[in-house]
C-alpha cells in the first residue's frame, strides 16, 4: 500500500520577480523576438488606452525597464527600439514634472529612436553633424518604407529639444527634427492619425509674426491634425488653442476649441490617455486670465 507524505510544495516565484521570470522565458523561447514584439505592442496599448494618468505615471517606469531589458537581449531590434523610444518620449513629455528627469528620459528616447533609424537609414545618421543641406538631402532620399523610423526620430528629437530648451545648442537642432517630420507628411499627410501634423503645428507656432514667425502655417497643420483624427485627438485642439490662438490673440477660437475638448468623450483607441490629459490641460487654460 502506497503511503503519501506531505504534499509537495512548489516554490512559485514571488510577484516581484514576475518580470525577471518573463524575461527568462523570452530568452529561452525559440520565438522570443515575436513574443517580445507582442509584449512591447501590448505595453504601449495598455498605456495609451488608460484613462487614469496617475496609474500610468506610477506604473510606466516598470514598463520602461522591461523594454530596456529586452533591448539588452536584442540590441538591433528596430521594433523594440522604436517602441521604447516612443514610450520614453511620451513619459518624459507628459507625465514627468522634474526638468532634470525629463532631460534624462528624453535623451534615452532620442538615443533609442536614433538607433532604430540608423539600422534602416544610416545615411541620415551619418549626416546629422554635417551641414543642413547635406542632412536634408539624406532625408529626402530616405525610403517611404522607413517612415516609422523617420517619424519616431523626428518626434523624439523634437521632444529632446523641448526638454533642453535652456541650451542654445540644443535649440539649434530643432530645424533638423522639423525636417524629418516634414518628410513624413510629404509622403503620408495623415500619418499616425495626423500626429505628424500636430507636431509640425507646435513647431511652427513658436514665434509671433513680428519676429518672423508664420503662425498661419502652424494653423494649417493644426487643422489637418484635427481633420485626420476626425476630431478625436483632443490634444490637437488643446495645442491649437495654446500655441496658435494665444499667439494671435484670438480668444473666440481659443475658448471654442477648449470647450469642445471638455464636451468630448475621452475614450478612443490609442488616444484615451492623451485625451484625458488634454481635458485636464483645457480646464487649466480656460481658467487662466490670458486675454
Amino acid at each position: 500500500m502506497l503511503k503519501f507524505g506531505k504534499p509537495l510544495r512548489i516554490p512559485f516565484p514571488e510577484p516581484r520577480f514576475s518580470g525577471a521570470l518573463l524575461l527568462l522565458i523570452l530568452m529561452l523561447s525559440g520565438c522570443a523576438s515575436t513574443t517580445a514584439h507582442r509584449l512591447a505592442a501590448n505595453l504601449s496599448s495598455a498605456m495609451l488606452n488608460q484613462n487614469d494618468p496617475e496609474t500610468v505615471r506610477t506604473g510606466a517606469p516598470a514598463y520602461l525597464l522591461l523594454l530596456d531589458s529586452l533591448i539588452v537581449e536584442s540590441p538591433d531590434d528596430r521594433k523594440l527600439l522604436t517602441a521604447a523610444a516612443r514610450l520614453y518620449g511620451a513619459y518624459a513629455g507628459a507625465l514627468v514634472s522634474d526638468p532634470n528627469r525629463s532631460k534624462r528620459l528624453s535623451t534615452q528616447s532620442r538615443n533609442y529612436a536614433r538607433r532604430a533609424l540608423c539600422i534602416q537609414e544610416p545615411r541620415i545618421c551619418d549626416a546629422e553633424s554635417d551641414s543642413f543641406d547635406i542632412f536634408a538631402a539624406a532625408v529626402d532620399d530616405s525610403s517611404p518604407d522607413h517612415l516609422a523610423a523617420v517619424y519616431t526620430q523626428g518626434v523624439s528629437w523634437a521632444g529632446w529639444v523641448q526638454t533642453h530648451a535652456d541650451d542654445w545648442s540644443a535649440l539649434a537642432e530643432l530645424p533638423r527634427a522639423e525636417y524629418l517630420l516634414q518628410r513624413v507628411v510629404d509622403i503620408q499627410p495623415g500619418y499616425d492619425r495626423g500626429r505628424a501634423q500636430l507636431y509640425l503645428g507646435v513647431l511652427r507656432t513658436q514665434l509671433p509674426p513680428a519676429l518672423g514667425g508664420k503662425p498661419e502655417t502652424g494653423r494649417y497643420h493644426f487643422e489637418r491634425a484635427i481633420e485626420y483624427s476626425k476630431g478625436r485627438d483632443l490634444m490637437a485642439k488643446v495645442e491649437f488653442a495654446r500655441r496658435y490662438s494665444r499667439l494671435v490673440f484670438d480668444q473666440s477660437l481659443h475658448d471654442r476649441l477648449l470647450r469642445e475638448v471638455l464636451a468630448a468623450a475621452v475614450e478612443e483607441p490609442d488616444l484615451t490617455l492623451s485625451n484625458t490629459i488634454a481635458q485636464q490641460q483645457a480646464r487649466i487654460l480656460l481658467s487662466e486670465d490670458y486675454f
